[in-house]
């Protein structure tokens, strides 16, 4: 009886069924949207940190760069190259020179490679690696005599230059001296940690990964990229603080929106032998046993190495720039709230509605009970009426927000990103012409195309915020319902 008596009821209040359903399924329908949109916009900051990150990564530990002492190599202060008296050969009255130098990334600090140890010991750490982020600069340039070049300069004019005076050495006053700076990034890293950390990031497309037994050996792994515009390849050798490396394998980012997190790979105790770093490292990869513990293993992080800067991919993604982050407030901000307050209206309305209906059928339920139903069996007809409207709504929200995700899918939307990076200002003293200059931040940008994700668990919430609103809608109606009393009925057909 209760099922043929809700199918009457229904079929004859088609109004206030279609009204209340779509009013609920607008509202479920931009729940699911929301969500999914927020699923993939944080999917899309996970693509543009994995440069900083690697895939297995959790935690990150490194430490705040010290401000430079003027002159001081490696830590972000302008950089020189001196040279001595016998350096460099001389022919024909011109000295070439060459230095090579490999030192720590501009904007980087290096610290004692014990602390990996204890990041082992904390617990649920299941894996960490230590890096070390350097940078190989290598100056070359030919130097004229100037003793020579000061004698036919006098030779000509019947004039020496004055004490402290630059000599012109030619008509352009460079004295024909030409210069050439390259500079290019170097890891070092365990070749036997495999599953986190920078190597893990990325897809080898020709020869070999770094492997255990690469360890004090001088072979290197080339970003594709940087291979390409250097013209090197699998076989050939690379130049490293004027040492050769052969190169062994060529590496490319997982994804295209992605960069490698350097140009070339070398054994860790490799790089720190040849920039003399001993025992330093720069970073400390880190992998939890499970997200559940992320925070608990940067808080232990933390207390055992206070100095340190211990990040997760959470609090990287503050960095993360360009029209996703403008996504990701919209999100989190307008759409959450927007999202929140068409549901409240839908669940009004239901409840408005349920209540409109149960006042109009004063005479029906004044009555059911003068036969002898009771308050409680009132109760279940009018919330299950409300429970099949709300259900009704839910369906139709489902496939509504559904297809609303495949259309962003189908379009695609281009989100431009880039995470904060530190490069060095080519130029020379003070950013001009001809050496270097202070590093300066910039940003690595890249196009992402957004992917909204569909997941079981938004279902899910799609199909509970439907049982809600019909059971909140209906235990209101029927409470209202219930509190009738059968005279009021008696009176009304009277």
């Amino acid at each position: 009886m209760f099922t043929t008596y809700l199918r009457r009821e229904l079929a004859g209040r088609r109004k206030q069924t279609a009204i209340v359903a779509i009013g609920m399924a607008l509202a479920i329908a931009l729940v699911i949207i929301v969500n999914a949109v927020s699923a993939g916009v944080q999917n899309a900051q996970a693509t543009v940190l994995e440069s900083v990150y690697g895939v297995g990564t959790d935690i990150t530990v490194s430490q705040e760069a010290v401000a430079p002492t003027e002159g001081e190599a490696g830590t972000g202060g302008p950089q020189r190259f001196d040279f001595g008296a016998d350096d460099g050969a001389t022919t024909d009255g011109t000295t070439s020179v060459s230095q090579s130098r490999l030192e720590p990334e501009r904007g980087t600090t290096t610290f004692d490679a014990s602390a990996l140890d204890t990041v082992t010991t904390v617990d649920n750490v299941s894996a960490a690696a230590a890096t070390l982020a350097l940078s190989n600069t290598s100056f070359a340039g030919e130097v004229p005599d100037m003793a020579a070049t000061d004698s036919t300069d006098a030779a000509a004019t019947g004039t020496m230059p004055a004490a402290g005076e630059r000599p012109a050495g030619g008509p352009d006053g460079a004295g024909g001296s030409a210069f050439s700076v390259d500079s290019f990034t170097v890891l070092g890293l365990d070749p036997a940690d495999e599953a986190v950390g920078p190597l893990s990031s990325v897809t080898l497309t020709e020869g070999r990964t770094l492997a255990a037994a690469d360890a004090d050996t001088n072979v290197a792994v080339l970003d594709s990229s940087y291979a390409t515009t250097a013209s090197l390849a699998v076989g050939d050798t690379v130049t490293i603080a004027d040492t050769d490396f052969e190169i062994v394998g060529l590496v490319t980012a997982t994804t295209a929106d992605a960069a490698t997190a350097s140009n070339v790979y070398i054994p860790l105790d490799v790089a720190q032998t040849l920039s003399g770093l001993t025992d330093q490292v720069s970073d400390i990869y880190v992998q939890a046993s499970a997200s559940t513990a992320i925070n608990q293993v940067q808080s232990d992080i933390e207390t055992a190495l206070p100095d340190s800067t211990v990040n997760t991919q959470s609090d990287l993604a503050s960095s993360v720039s360009g029209s996703l982050s403008s996504a990701s407030d919209l999100v989190k901000n307008l759409g959450l709230w927007l999202s929140l307050i068409v549901l409240a209206a839908a669940f009004l309305i239901a409840i408005l509605f349920t209540i409109s209906g149960v006042t109009r059928r004063t005479r029906e339920f004044g009555t059911l009970k003068a036969i002898g139903w009771s308050n409680g069996k009132i109760v279940r007809q009018v919330a299950g009426e409300s429970l099949v409207q709300g259900l009704i709504g839910g369906a139709v929200g489902i496939v509504v927000g559904l297809a609303g995700i495949l259309v962003i899918n189908l379009v695609a939307p281009t989100l431009t990103a880039g995470a904060a990076t530190s490069t060095e200002a080519m130029g020379g003293p003070g950013g001009g012409p001809g050496g270097f200059g202070e590093a300066a931040a910039a940003a690595a940008t890249s196009d992402i195309l957004l992917s909204v994700p569909v997941t079981f668990s938004v279902i899910l919430l799609a199909v509970g915020l439907s049982v809600l609103g019909g059971l909140i809608a209906g235990m209101i109606g029927g409470w209202r319902a219930s509190s009738l009393r059968p005279a009021e009925a008696l009176r009304s057909i009277a």
